[in-house]
Order: structure tokens, then sequence, then C-alpha cells
């Protein structure tokens, strides 16, 4: 337990999961992806007030482990691991994508929001 707790920035771990969050809010906003998202899901982008608790809350804990995992491998000089595990986690979602039949904006614009969240993160451990 101990080489993924020592020498890890806690600051840049919340960070950079708050930070992945918000570019996320606006990746899938109607300003850049969101509408052509939505409507390659069959959903309507609705208030915020819509907005789904359970997902946001799930999405907010996922990015905070990626962070983590961003961190430890930081600590441990070891940053490609986290380059290498990001890029193959993006592969089999977009696969899981293509088997639901997703569309490929929509298969385009996941892939594309978690490699922008990588690299927030990365750019957040370098800072803080």
């Amino acid at each position: 337990m101990e080489e993924i707790t020592t020498n890890i920035s806690w600051l840049a771990v919340i960070v950079g999961a708050v930070a992945s969050f918000l570019v996320g809010w606006l990746w899938y906003s109607e300003k850049l992806f969101g509408k052509k998202w939505a409507e390659g899901l069959g959903l309507n982008l609705g208030s915020a007030s819509e907005m789904p608790a359970l997902a946001m809350i799930l999405q907010l804990l996922g990015l905070l482990l990626m962070s983590w995992f961003v961190a430890v491998t930081a600590a441990n000089d070891a940053l490609l691991t986290v380059i290498l595990g990001t890029v193959a986690f993006t592969v089999l979602a977009y696969s899981g994508g293509t088997f639901a039949k997703q569309t490929s904006y929509v298969r385009n614009v996941n892939a594309g929001f978690w490699i922008v969240a990588l690299v927030v993160m990365i750019i957040v451990q370098g800072i803080l």
C-alpha cells in the first residue's frame, strides 16, 4: 500500500480531478461537443438541475482515482505507465462503444475527453 501513498501530492490529485471534471463540463456542453454527442446517444441535454446526480458523483470519483493514478506514476518516475494505461482504457471504452453501436462521433468525443483529462492531470502534477 505504501507505493500508492508515498510522495503523493494530494493537492495535485484533487486539483487534477476537479480541473478535469470542469473540462468535462465544458467538453460535453453545447458550446463544444455536447449537442451532437447527446444526439448520437439519443439524449436531450437538459439544464444543470436535471443532471443525474449519481452519474456526476461517479464521474468525479473516477476522475479522482485517475488523478491519483497519475500522481502515483509521477512519484515513481513511471509516468509512461499511466499514459499506457489511459490509452488502453480509452481503446477498450472505444471498442465497447462500437459494440453498443454508438456513433463514431460519440466514441471520438468520449475518447478525446479521456486523453484531454489525462493531459490536464499530468500538467497539474507538474505544476503542484
